[in-house]
C-alpha cells in the first residue's frame, strides 16, 4: 500500500455547479504526484454534489467523500470532519471553488520544511491576484484582520483565505471545537497556544465572480463569531454556554475540549 503523505479536505455545500472543474484540476495535478487522497466532506446539501463526486470517483481512486449532506454541521464542522477521517501526515483544507489553484496548494506543502502548518495569504506584497476584490469585501477583510489580531494576537496578514495545511501530528495536539466561520481562528490560536510554528506564505489567488458570499451578512456573523469565541476564552463563558443551552440550534462548540485542551 502507498503510503499516505498527504490529504486534502473540501467542505463542501452545495458546489454542483463548479466542484466538477476543481475536481477535475486538482485530480489531474495530483495524480501525477502520488501518495495523496482527497476528502470532499458535503453537508448541508440540497442539489447534486454527491452525484457530481461519484463520477469522478470512477476515475480517481484517491478521491472519497463523507456524506453530510442532511445534517447542518457548518463549514467549519465539515473541515474538523475531515480532518478526522484523514489519513495523511499532512492534512490541508481548500475551497471548492477553485480560488486557490492546485499549484499554489500544493506549494503550501512544500514549504512546511520543519513548521507545523502553512497559510496561504492573499495580503502579502508577493501574492499574485487575478484582480483587486471589491471594496466592500477589501474593508471588511482589513477590519476583520484588525480585530482578530486584537483579540488572538494572530499576527497574520490573513487568516480567512481558504487555503492551509498542518501537519497531522500538530492536529492530533489541538482541540478543535468551533463549526462557524471562526474555525480558521480557532485552529490558528490553539496551534499557538500549543506552541507550534505556522508560517504564512503570500500565494496565488483567483478572485471568483460566482463566489455565495453575501459581504453584509457574512461580516456580521463573522463578527459575531470572533465575539462569541474571545468570550468562551474569558471568566465570561458561562454566558454563551448558557445561551447554547436554552436558545442554540445551530452553532454547537465543544466547550469542554476548547477550555480543557
Amino acid at each position: 500500500m502507498e503510503e499516505m503523505k498527504l490529504s486534502i479536505v473540501v467542505p463542501a455545500r452545495n458546489e454542483e455547479g463548479r466542484i466538477g472543474d476543481f475536481l477535475k484540476e486538482y485530480c489531474e495535478y495530483f495524480g501525477d504526484i502520488g501518495g495523496w487522497e482527497m476528502i470532499v466532506v458535503v453537508n448541508n446539501t440540497q442539489d447534486n454534489t454527491i452525484s457530481v463526486l461519484k463520477k469522478f470517483m470512477k476515475k480517481y481512486q484517491s478521491l472519497r467523500y463523507l456524506d453530510y449532506s442532511s445534517v447542518y454541521t457548518g463549514k467549519g464542522g465539515a473541515v474538523h470532519a475531515g480532518f478526522e477521517s484523514a489519513l495523511g501526515d499532512v492534512v490541508g483544507y481548500v475551497d471548492a471553488d477553485a480560488s486557490t489553484p492546485a499549484s499554489a496548494f500544493h506549494e503550501l506543502v512544500e514549504k512546511l520544511n520543519g513548521c507545523d502548518g502553512v497559510i496561504a495569504s492573499r495580503w502579502r506584497k508577493d501574492s499574485k491576484i487575478n484582480k483587486k476584490q471589491p471594496i466592500s469585501r477589501r474593508v471588511s477583510s482589513r477590519v476583520f484582520n484588525l480585530l482578530v489580531r486584537g483579540m488572538f494576537g494572530l499576527n497574520y496578514t490573513d487568516t480567512q483565505c481558504g487555503a492551509k495545511v498542518f501537519t497531522r501530528k500538530a492536529l492530533k495536539r489541538v482541540r478543535l471545537g468551533v463549526t462557524n466561520w471562526a474555525f480558521d481562528i480557532d485552529v490558528l490560536y490553539q496551534m499557538k497556544k500549543k506552541g507550534f510554528l505556522v508560517r504564512e506564505i503570500a500565494t496565488t489567488w483567483i478572485d471568483r465572480e460566482d463566489s455565495k458570499l453575501n459581504v453584509g451578512r457574512v461580516s456580521l456573523e463573522m463578527l459575531l463569531a470572533i465575539l462569541r469565541y474571545r468570550i468562551v476564552y474569558s471568566p465570561f463563558r458561562f454566558v454563551v454556554i448558557v445561551y447554547d443551552f436554552i436558545f442554540g440550534k445551530g452553532e454547537k462548540m465543544n466547550y469542554r475540549r476548547l477550555v480543557n485542551g
